[in-house]
C-alpha cells in the first residue's frame, strides 16, 4: 500500500471515533463522490479524496460549541456566520485540517472552508466538494436530486447554479439567513449560467 493510501486509512480510523455514525458515513460517500467527479473532470484523485473525506471533520460538537472553539482558536467568524451558525463547522473544519490532520495543501484546505456556502469563481477542486457533498448517495432529501447527479457529470458551473439556486429559495421560503458569500456565489454562477444560455442556439 502506498503512503497516501496509509493516511487515508488513519484519517478513516480517526474520524471514525470523532464522528457520529450517520455523519462518518456521509464523510466516505463524499469522499468516494469526490473522486468518481475528480476522475470525470481530470482532479487530482487524492486531493479530491482527502477532502471529501475531511470535509465534516470539524461537525462534531454543536453549532454554540463549534462558535466557541472558532473563538478560542482565533478564527475568524463574521457577524453573519456567528448570527447563523450552522456554516461554521466549515471554518473549523479547515482549522482541524491544518492543525489537528497536517493538511498543507491549501487548495484542500479551502475546499473545506468554502463547502457550505460556495464563493465566486470556485477551483476545481472546491466544486467538486461542493457538488459531492449535495448529491453523495445517502443525500435523499432535495427534490431535485435526480437532475443534480446527472447533471453534475455534464457540468459543474450549471450544476453549482442550480445548487446555489435551490438553496436559496429554501432559506428564502424558511425565512433562514443567508451568508452574503453565498449570495455573491450565486450571482456569480447566475451570470456563468446567463451567458450560457445566450450561448444556445435559437429555434
Amino acid at each position: 500500500m502506498t503512503e497516501a493510501y496509509n493516511l487515508i486509512l488513519s484519517y478513516r480510523k480517526n474520524l471514525e471515533t470523532k464522528l457520529d455514525p450517520m455523519r462518518y458515513e456521509h464523510s466516505l460517500s463524499v469522499s468516494f463522490t469526490c473522486m468518481s467527479l475528480a476522475m470525470r473532470f481530470g482532479c487530482d484523485l487524492e486531493q479530491a479524496e482527502l477532502a471529501g473525506l475531511l470535509h465534516d471533520c470539524g461537525k462534531r460538537y454543536s453549532d454554540d460549541i463549534i462558535l466557541k472553539k472558532c473563538k478560542k482558536h482565533g478564527i475568524l467568524v463574521t457577524p453573519e456566520e456567528e448570527e447563523a451558525p450552522a456554516v461554521l463547522h466549515a471554518n473549523y473544519g479547515a482549522w482541524l485540517a491544518k492543525h489537528k490532520y497536517g493538511i498543507r495543501d491549501p487548495e484542500i484546505l479551502s475546499a473545506i472552508l468554502y463547502h457550505t456556502t460556495g464563493k465566486p469563481d470556485m477551483t476545481l477542486l472546491e466544486k467538486i466538494v461542493y457538488i459531492a457533498d449535495y448529491i453523495e448517495p445517502r443525500r435523499n432529501k432535495a427534490e431535485n436530486l435526480p437532475r443534480m447527479r446527472s447533471l453534475a457529470y455534464e457540468d459543474l458551473d450549471e450544476t453549482m447554479y442550480e445548487i446555489l439556486k435551490g438553496t436559496i429559495e429554501y432559506l428564502d421560503r424558511k425565512s433562514g439567513s443567508i451568508d452574503p458569500i453565498t449570495l455573491k456565489a450565486f450571482e456569480y454562477y447566475q451570470e456563468l449560467h446567463q451567458k450560457n444560455v445566450l450561448k444556445l442556439p435559437k429555434n
